[in-house]
């Protein structure tokens, strides 16, 4: 732990002053972050490290599991950071990333021991419908491949949460807002990406196009419905 804190210190006498335009930049100007990454609270996980972000670059909300609760079910800080994001910063995407051999999803994949943490517990049934889709959907999976599905799926499903939160919905609406869905694959040090026209995840690549869950495009019902009055 000593070593850890340690490296503060070279923060102070390094990193700091070799990037002192920058930081005065931040400082003087504020931030506009380019993205919203929320991630799971791993420590093997680092989204700055993933996106290769500079300071000002990216706004994270990290907690166990890469969870987003339903508008409606909790005012907590995931709610107040998608908010803020969006409403104050000006944030147009959203990506949220989950990752192979996540701890939380293996407590939603079993929950044994979940007793001894009522907290956790509680948490995790945001996301009780990625482990209910891969055990009906997918009962044949077993160990890691059943806990993988469930992270995959799980990603899914907070992302349709996240079109709850009325900050994100209007943004949709406007066609401001696009919607991303990753996974880490921390063993064979890949990103995959969720593609939301066909609903597979895939591999980032730099001569392919970016897969999207969520194109940002205005929407255009209310439009047809008013021409049919």
């Amino acid at each position: 732990m000593n070593e850890l804190i340690g490296r503060v210190f070279h923060f102070e006498k390094s990193i700091f002053p070799a990037n002192g335009e920058l930081f005065g930049k931040l400082t003087a100007h504020g931030q506009e972050p380019k993205a919203l990454m929320i991630s799971c609270a791993d420590s093997r996980i680092v989204p700055e490290q993933i996106m290769q972000a500079q300071p000002g670059d990216l706004f994270v909300c990290r907690n166990a599991g890469n969870i987003v609760p339903p508008y409606a079910t909790m005012n907590g800080g995931v709610t107040s950071t998608v908010e803020y994001a969006v409403a104050a910063l000006g944030v147009r995407d959203i990506i949220v990333c989950g990752h192979s051999d996540c701890g939380a999803m293996k407590a939603l994949s079993d929950p044994t021991g979940l007793e001894a943490m009522p907290n956790v517990a509680a948490w995790l049934r945001h996301g009780a419908a990625a482990e209910h889709i891969v055990s009906t959907c997918h009962g044949d999976l077993a160990g890691k491949d059943r806990v993988r599905a469930i992270s995959l799926e799980n990603i899914i499903s907070q992302i349709a949460h996240l079109r709850t939160h009325p900050s994100v919905a209007a943004a949709i609406a406007r066609g401001e807002m696009t919607l991303h869905g990753w996974f880490v694959d921390i063993h064979a040090g890949q990103v995959l990406g969720l593609d939301g026209d066909t609903g597979e995840f895939v591999p980032l690549r730099e001569d392919r196009d970016l897969p999207v869950a969520l194109a940002a495009r205005a929407r255009i019902a209310t439009e047809f419905a008013e021409a049919a009055e």
